[in-house]
């Protein structure tokens, strides 16, 4: 009891600021389950050819995405330092850093999509995914200028907003995906491509409305003037420093996870739908843990502004607390009610019975997930980056792959050799990230502080 009271307020703040951007994650996520769902209706080329365009775009979109990232511990800290100046610069550069980075992945996709034969895809699936994936494309800017837009609303503790839009942005791409693909309304019958431009269209409104809203609202008329302009640039720079990292962060375990794909399916049909089963459950209970990690970011950033040395570490490990309750009550339900979870997804035999033994040794990651997942946004809120990137990198791509090809092919594991290595190289990440806070946020001397210093 004493310890909860201890950290009551700092949990209390950690929620507040945490379940609005939970609530837009799952949004963003359902629309794209939501376009997969309506596509699969069609033929499974058209489900193979959604699959494939949305693992290679976000694949490099996460780079930008994870960039982005930056800005709400940065806005955070100029607010809690009581300069709205700094604010207001941070929402102008915010908006440059998503047209640069727009600028850079639409050409890596533009190139991607002309060369889609690198896959080794059929050429029907390669057809329909080349058109699908350049309307797709289009929407990169408006997906990351509505980004940039919610992180620095997110980091004035101003949550709520963004998860709106996005949930209207969710039932706008529902209704066009069924006028499009399916051609109701007057409107020709588009299929796949329907899809695109119903994501293309929801991502528009997604950035206008965003910036609208931001724009005419009272609440943010404090943050958005400038009243003099001093190295600008400078924080354009910050975000970049500071963001960059975490992108790799994101590619690199993005690209971990794909790769263990790629290796159980290697291995038989049935193991990589065994595999798709649990880690789309789990990549649910995901989505929370990076949704505590984005508030404890904030969190901390705004101590650092405020040079609060105590909030600082309080509110890292209230984060790393919540995130570790709600990961484990997750481990709970994995390990108690698996075979029910399983039965929503197939009802195959064999692939429910690898599927239930999947999600037993997700239950036993769930915890090293999501402290990893909430250590990286700690450590982003007092601008310490580089360093939990190389302790991903080490995670994923020194420990986690390598391991699982050992334990998969040469222990004659399989699939499950695969997934205890993933949970080898979570655990590994989760141990090194959260006692780099414990330990920086003891160290820090906020007194001269600046995120360069990393």
């Amino acid at each position: 009891m004493q310890i909860y009271n201890r950290y009551k307020p700092y949990l209390k703040q950690i929620v507040i600021l945490s379940y609005p951007i939970i609530i837009g994650q799952l949004g963003i996520v359902l629309m794209g389950v939501a376009d997969i769902i309506m596509v699969r209706q069609l033929d499974p080329i058209n489900l193979a050819a959604i699959s494939l365009a949305n693992s290679v775009y976000f694949l490099i979109c996460i780079l930008g995405i994870g960039t982005l990232t930056a800005v709400s511990p940065l806005v955070a800290k100029s607010k809690g330092a009581g300069h709205p100046n700094e604010c207001a610069i941070l929402f102008r550069q915010a908006i440059y850093a998503a047209l640069i980075l727009s600028a850079f992945i639409c050409g890596v996709l533009f190139i991607l999509t002309e060369n889609l034969d690198w896959f080794g895809q059929t050429p029907k699936v390669a057809e329909l995914t080349k058109g699908y994936l350049h309307i797709l494309n289009i929407g990169t800017l408006p997906m990351l200028i509505f980004l940039a837009i919610k992180q620095y609303s997110d980091g004035l503790s101003f949550t709520k907003p963004s998860a709106i839009i996005t949930i209207l942005a969710l039932v706008l791409n529902v209704a066009l995906c069924w006028v499009f693909i399916y051609g109701h309304l007057g409107m020709p019958r588009l299929e796949l491509l329907g899809a695109g431009i119903a994501t293309t269209i929801s991502r528009i409104f997604m950035a206008v409305a965003m910036f609208v809203y931001v724009k005419i609202k009272a609440p943010y008329k404090p943050y958005l003037h400038i009243k003099e302009h001093h190295e600008d640039s400078h924080f354009l720079t910050q975000i970049f420093k500071i963001g960059l990292p975490s992108g790799f962060q994101y590619f690199f375990e993005i690209g971990a996870f794909a790769f263990a794909a790629i290796m159980i399916g290697w291995m038989s049909v049935l193991a990589m739908a065994a595999h798709q089963v649990a880690i789309n459950f789990a990549s649910v209970t995901y989505m929370v843990a990076t949704g505590i990690s984005a508030a404890g970011s904030i969190a901390v950033g705004d101590a650092v502004g405020r040079k609060n040395k105590k909030d600082v570490q309080e509110s890292g490990r209230a984060a790393l607390i919540l995130g570790t309750s709600f990961m484990g009550t997750c481990a709970i339900l994995m390990f108690t009610a698996a075979p029910f979870i399983v039965s929503i997804y197939t009802t195959d035999s064999v692939v429910t019975a690898m599927a239930i033994n999947l999600l037993y040794i997700a239950g036993l990651f769930q915890l090293s997930d999501g402290i990893q997942c909430v250590g990286l946004g700690i450590l982003r809120g007092i601008g310490d980056t580089k360093i939990p990137t190389l302790i991903t990198i080490v995670a994923y791509w020194v420990i986690g792959i390598p391991l699982g090809y050992f334990f998969g092919f040469n222990m004659l594991w399989g699939l499950y050799g695969v997934w205890f290595a993933l949970l080898v190289g979570l655990s590994f990440s989760a141990i090194f990230l959260s006692t780099r806070f414990l330990k920086e946020s003891r160290q820090i001397d906020l007194s001269h502080f600046s995120p360069e210093l990393y």
